[in-house]
C-alpha cells in the first residue's frame, strides 16, 4: 500500500483542525506531530469537490492497523457517549491520522507504546459530502452517479401534442367571473 505523506481536507475539516493546534498546544507530543503534519500537507478543498474516497469528518471508514483485521469507525469531532466501539474522535492519535486520507493510503504513527503502527483505508463506506451530492443529485433529477450536478434539469410540465382535460377546462371556467380588479393590496 501506498504510503503518501499527503492529504485532502475539506476547507471545514481543515479549519478544525487549526484551530485545534491553537486553542489546545497542551495536546500530547504525538497528536502535536500529527497535527503539524496533517496542516503542512494538506489539499485543501471545497465540500462539493471532495472525491467519495477520502476520509472526513462524519466518514464511516475500514482501516487496518498494521496487518490486523479490518475495523470500521465513525470519525468524529470530539468525544461522544453511547456508541462505544463505533466512533474514533480526531482527538485520538488514530482518528486524526485517517483524516484525509484516501482508500488505500497509509500513515505510519508512533503508538502509545512508542512502536510504529501503520494505518491504511480499506475502504470510505459512507462520507457525508458524497451522500449530499448523490441527494441533490436525486432531487434535481439527475441519475445516481451521474455528473449532472449544477447544470440545468428540464423538466416536461406540459405537453402540447395532448388534448386538455375537460375537467380542468369546466374547473377554470367555473373560477373565470369576469371581474378582474385586483384591489387595493396591488397598490
Amino acid at each position: 500500500m501506498p504510503n503518501i505523506d499527503s492529504c485532502q481536507l475539506t476547507t471545514k475539516d481543515y479549519t478544525i483542525l487549526e484551530v485545534m493546534r491553537e486553542r489546545h498546544p497542551a495536546r500530547t507530543q504525538t497528536l502535536l506531530i500529527i497535527l503539524d503534519r496533517k496542516i503542512s500537507s494538506a489539499l485543501v478543498m471545497f465540500l462539493e469537490d471532495i472525491p467519495a474516497t477520502v476520509v472526513t469528518l462524519s466518514s464511516r471508514v475500514a482501516y487496518r492497523v498494521n496487518d490486523g483485521p479490518t475495523e470500521t469507525r465513525i470519525l468524529t469531532h470530539g468525544e461522544m457517549r453511547g456508541l462505544v466501539g463505533m466512533l474514533l474522535p480526531i482527538t485520538n492519535p488514530r482518528g486524526l491520522a485517517l483524516l484525509g486520507l484516501a482508500e488505500g493510503q497509509s500513515m505510519t504513527i508512533p503508538s502509545a507504546d512508542g512502536s510504529p503502527e501503520t494505518l491504511t483505508v480499506h475502504e470510505v463506506v459512507y462520507q457525508p459530502e458524497a451522500a449530499r451530492r448523490e441527494r441533490l443529485k436525486l432531487a434535481l433529477g439527475a441519475e445516481p452517479g451521474s455528473s449532472q450536478l449544477g447544470r440545468p434539469v428540464l423538466r416536461v410540465v406540459h405537453r402540447s401534442d395532448k388534448l386538455q382535460d375537460n375537467a380542468v377546462n369546466k374547473v377554470m371556467a367555473a373560477f373565470d367571473t369576469g371581474f378582474d380588479d385586483p384591489g387595493p393590496s396591488a397598490a
